[in-house]
C-alpha cells in the first residue's frame, strides 16, 4: 500500500491531503489565527505544565493529582494559572517566530533534500528534524525569559520547595521581571538559556522526525482499515477529514511521549536553574547553581530517579499538546492557505 502515488505497480495507495509549504500560506491570516487558537490551546494545557514544574523544584516526589486537589482547595482554580497572562503574552510572539522558521526551514531543506536524490520519506524526516531544529532555537530567544518568570510566579509557595525563600514573593509577571532583572540584570532573564536549547532543540527534531515517521508507519499500518474506498478508481483508498485528524493525533502523541522520555532529565535540570536561583543572588550576592550542582543536588535527593520527576505530567502533557497542537497546526494551515489547493488529494 503506497501514501503516494503508485509508479511500479496499480498498488492500493491512500491519497492524503497535499501539504502546504510556507509560500501558499496567507501569513496574516496564519498569523491572526495562529495566535487565537494557541492560545486556546496553551490555556487548556497550562494546568499540566505547572504541576509538572511544582514537582520538579520539590524535594520529594509527591502524587501529581493530590497535589492538583490539593492547590485547587486551598486557592481554587486559579491556583492552576498561575503565571498564565504571562506566559501568554510571551508565547503568542514565541509562537509566531516559532512556525516562522519551522515552515521557511522546512520548505527549504525539503526542497533541498529531494534536489539531492532523498526520497520522499527521507526528505519529509529530514526537512521535519531540521526546521523543528532551527524553531526551537529561534522561538527560546523569546521563549527563556517567559519561562523564567513564569515558572516562579507557578512554584510560589509551593510546599516542599527546594531552597525556598519566604521573602521573595512576586506580586504578578511585571513585578517578578523587575525584581530579576535587578538582583541578576538582564542576564536573569536568560538563565538556563544554553540548557533550553540543549533541551528544546533536540526535543524537536526527535519530535518532528519521529511525527514524520509515526504518521507513515500509522497510515501504513492500520490506515488503510478506516478509510472510505474511492468510487472512480478501486485501487484507491480515499480518507475522510476524521481519519486524517486522527491520523495526526495518534502519530503526534507517539512522538510526544518518545521526546518527552529522552528529554526529561534536561528539562527537570533547565527547570531548576530557572528557578532555584534568586535566593543566594538576592541575599548574598552570590550566582545561582551551575548545571554540575543542580545534577548533584537531585542525584542526592532521589538518585537518578530524581531526574524523571514530573515525567507522567509532562508526558500526558506533551502527548495532550502535540495532538492538539498538530491538529491545530494543521487546520490553521489550512484555513490559511492562500487557494484550496491544500485541500486537494495527492495524485
Amino acid at each position: 500500500m503506497n501514501l503516494t502515488t503508485a509508479e511500479e505497480e496499480p498498488a492500493q495507495e491512500i491519497h492524503i491531503p497535499a501539504d502546504i509549504n510556507w509560500e501558499m500560506l496567507d501569513k496574516s491570516k496564519f498569523f491572526v489565527l495562529g495566535a487565537a487558537l494557541f492560545s486556546g490551546v496553551s490555556g487548556a494545557l497550562y494546568p499540566a505544565v505547572l504541576m509538572k514544574t511544582r514537582q520538579q523544584v520539590c524535594h520529594s516526589q509527591g502524587s501529581c493529582i493530590r497535589g492538583a486537589f490539593t492547590l485547587v482547595r486551598h486557592e481554587g482554580l486559579r491556583g492552576l494559572y498561575r503565571g498564565f497572562g504571562t506566559s501568554l503574552m510571551g508565547t503568542i510572539p514565541a509562537r509566531a517566530l516559532y512556525m516562522t522558521a519551522l515552515e521557511v526551514t522546512k520548505s527549504s531543506v525539503g526542497s533541498a533534500a529531494v534536489g539531492l536524490g532523498f526520497t520522499d520519506a527521507k526528505a519529509s524526516a529530514a526537512a521535519n528534524a531540521v526546521g523543528g531544529l532551527t524553531a526551537a532555537m529561534a522561538a527560546q530567544l523569546v521563549w527563556t525569559p517567559v519561562d523564567v518568570v513564569s515558572q516562579r510566579l507557578m512554584v510560589q509557595g509551593s510546599s516542599g520547595l527546594v531552597n525556598a525563600s519566604r521573602c521573595c514573593n512576586y506580586v504578578n509577571g511585571f513585578d517578578a521581571f523587575k525584581k530579576i532583572v535587578r538582583a541578576d540584570g538582564l542576564r536573569g532573564l536568560y538563565r538556563g538559556f544554553g540548557i533550553s536549547i540543549l533541551t528544546y532543540a533536540p526535543s524537536n527534531a526527535v519530535w518532528w522526525a519521529s511525527y514524520s515517521v509515526a504518521q507513515r508507519m500509522v497510515w501504513g499500518g492500520v490506515g488503510c482499515y478506516v478509510c472510505k474506498k474511492d468510487g472512480e478508481n478501486g485501487n484507491t483508498i480515499k480518507p475522510d477529514s476524521k481519519t486524517i485528524m486522527a491520523v495526526q493525533g495518534v502519530s503526534a502523541a507517539i512522538a510526544g511521549s518518545v521526546s518527552a522520555l529522552i528529554t526529561m532529565p534536561l528539562d527537570t535540570i533547565k527547570t531548576r536553574l530557572q528557578v532555584l536561583d534568586g535566593e543566594d543572588s538576592n541575599n548574598n550576592g552570590k550566582r545561582g547553581p551551575s548545571i554540575g550542582q543542580t545534577v548533584r543536588n537531585l542525584v542526592r535527593e532521589g538518585g537518578w530517579t530524581a531526574c524523571y520527576r514530573g515525567l507522567g505530567p509532562r508526558c500526558a502533557s506533551m502527548s495532550m499538546s502535540a495532538t492538539t497542537m498538530i491538529t491545530t497546526y494543521e487546520f490553521l494551515k489550512r484555513l490559511s492557505a492562500k487557494n484550496h489547493d491544500g485541500f486537494c488529494s495527492k495524485s
